[in-house]
């Protein structure tokens, strides 16, 4: 095991409230704690890519001491993949030892941290993993940082627009964040009170949709809410924006809410708009919870850099941030269990 000088960081993939509140404490812990040097890497693995004239940024305890409540990341962001063409992998372990970083703490998701393992497994690198995704579906984690957050800010603005459809007697039907995992909308559509939670985990009936809402209109409550996560499907196809893909192969959604509506309208007959609240949900100030979780996994991220746990990453158990291995944290996707999405039907209507 090499000796740890100086620690780099970087951020990669989608930006999360509670990042910079990781940066901070691995920031203080490091250089207060273990006397070592810290580095910042701007731009993801694109820093060790392409790097350019700023792209190492000296971090010292000053630099971080207030940028805990700040949304986003002082450190940039993108979605490189080094293992995408062959040879890159090998120019990220070179431009490491050019930069004179030891250590390297990767703070993302799955795809950040599936090439922190790689690098790890192929060519030894010493590198420490932090989890971080809005959205919570990270299986080796209870809780990532950024999902209270944006729970929050979907639960905030489906509140504000319940007014304007009592108003307008509308329904309206609200996108929200979530690929293959429903945890963002399930807990938003939970906390608002939501007429109906959609999201990937469970196939939509679109013909019990249509029947709550028409009962409701029976009733005298011509109009409505529908949380709906932008990865749901009627058939079995993502609906997109377009056929591009990022450097992971990912599309980019969208579609759902305002295909969604067009059902509700037609079947219905109330009239049925639709929101996207989009990347309003990764910004903005970190809930007091999120900024809690950040600063534990980074202390916890520095301890393990010092203890020189290799190939680990941080992760919430219970009431303790304990490492585990890597592989756990890119195994499996974690999911929204029936139970509890049994639990938002209950309210359904």
């Amino acid at each position: 095991m090499a000796e740890v000088k100086r620690v780099g960081m970087l951020t990669g993939g989608g930006d999360a409230p509670g990042l910079n509140g990781v940066i901070r404490a691995v920031t203080m812990k490091c250089i207060e704690d273990y006397g070592h040097e810290v580095v910042g890497l701007k731009r993801g693995w694109k820093s060790l890519l392409d790097p350019e004239q700023d792209t190492v940024m000296p971090l010292g305890v000053e630099d971080v001491r207030y940028i805990l409540q700040e949304g986003g990341t002082i450190l940039g962001s993108s979605r490189t993949n080094p293992y995408k063409k062959e040879g890159d992998p090998e120019k990220v372990v070179k431009q490491l030892e050019e930069f004179g970083v030891d250590a390297l703490v990767a703070i993302g998701g799955d795809d950040t941290l599936g090439v922190a393992k790689r690098l790890h497994d192929d060519f030894g690198t010493q590198v420490i993993g932090c989890p971080k995704t809005i959205d919570n579906d990270l299986s080796a984690t209870d809780t990532t940082f950024g999902y209270d957050t944006a729970v929050s800010i979907a639960t905030d603005a489906i509140d504000k627009l319940r007014t304007t459809a009592k108003s307008h007697e509308r329904v309206v039907v609200v996108e929200v964040m979530g690929r293959h995992a429903g945890w963002i909308t399930w807990g938003a559509g939970l906390a608002s009170a939501a007429n109906v939670t959609l999201i990937p985990e469970v196939e939509p009936d679109l013909d019990q949709i249509a029947s709550i809402f028409e009962k409701r209109a029976k009733s005298g409550e011509k109009w409505g809410l529908v949380a709906v996560s932008e990865g749901v499907t009627l058939s079995e196809e993502f609906m997109t924006q377009n056929a591009e893909t990022d450097e992971f192969g990912h599309v980019r959604l969208g579609g759902i809410a305002e295909t969604l509506a067009k059902e509700i309208e037609s079947r219905t007959g109330i009239e049925t708009r639709h929101v996207v609240l989009g990347h309003l949900q990764r910004g903005g100030t970190p809930t007091a919870y999120d900024r809690i979780l950040s600063t534990r996994y980074g202390l916890r991220a520095a301890e393990a850099v010092n203890n020189g746990e290799w190939g680990k990453m941080v992760a919430l158990r219970g009431n303790e941030i304990v490492t585990v291995d890597l592989s756990e944290a890119t195994d499996e996707t974690k999911t929204v269990p029936n139970d509890l999405y049994k639990a938002a039907e209950t309210f359904f209507g």
